[in-house]
């Protein structure tokens, strides 16, 4: 089986080694608006900390009973920075070994990730906005205030817009162009 060419494997090297990036910036953030906070809210996701108004919208989200926000609820963070340690490791062993096979593997490796990653998310937005206290200030019957995955939902009079941040965008990178070498590769070598 011939190597990876020049360009793929460079490509796999840089862009494994720009996820280093996600130690330094927010992974994830969730904007909120409402008539009364029109210059927004906001709340980043690090890969082992939260930052942003993070106190304000936990007195909000008090009202209607839902729990506080706070970095101990999520175990994510003690593992977190381990995990893309591993993927960056893997990325660039992957990269240095120019071998086809080990970059189908590293893409298995990432869309698993990802999704687990994705799943965890919605999981965590799912018990937030469904287990409310039963001691709410507003109780509205029905009402359930799950943040959005991703993109934009409506939660009373908030809107709530949850995007990939810095270090999130680094990720949909590292994989795009993992999918771009496998494609590459894959029809250069016919």
């Amino acid at each position: 089986m011939k190597p990876l060419k020049k360009i793929s494997w460079i490509s796999l090297l840089v862009s494994s080694l720009l996820l280093t990036v996600t130690y330094f910036v927010p992974i994830w953030k969730i904007d909120l608006w409402a008539p009364q906070y029109p210059e927004g809210l906001s709340m980043s996701i690090w890969l082992y900390k939260l930052s942003g108004q993070v106190d304000i919208i936990n007195g909000l989200n008090h009202y209607i009973g839902m729990a506080h926000i706070k970095e101990e609820m999520f175990p994510e963070f003690k593992i977190l920075p381990y995990a893309v340690g591993i993927i960056i490791a893997l990325g660039v062993v992957t990269a240095l070994s120019k071998n086809r096979k080990m970059v189908l593997g590293f893409l298995v490796l990432l869309i698993v990730s990802g999704v687990i990653a994705m799943y965890d998310f919605w999981k965590w937005g799912y018990e937030y906005g469904h287990n409310l206290s039963d001691d709410a200030a507003i109780k509205v019957p029905g009402m359930a205030y799950q943040p959005p995955l991703i993109g934009y939902k409506e939660l009373l009079n908030f809107g709530a817009y949850s995007i990939p941040d810095i270090g999130g965008w680094l990720f949909v990178l590292l994989g795009a162009v993992t999918i771009g070498v496998v494609i590459f590769e894959t029809k250069t070598n016919k």
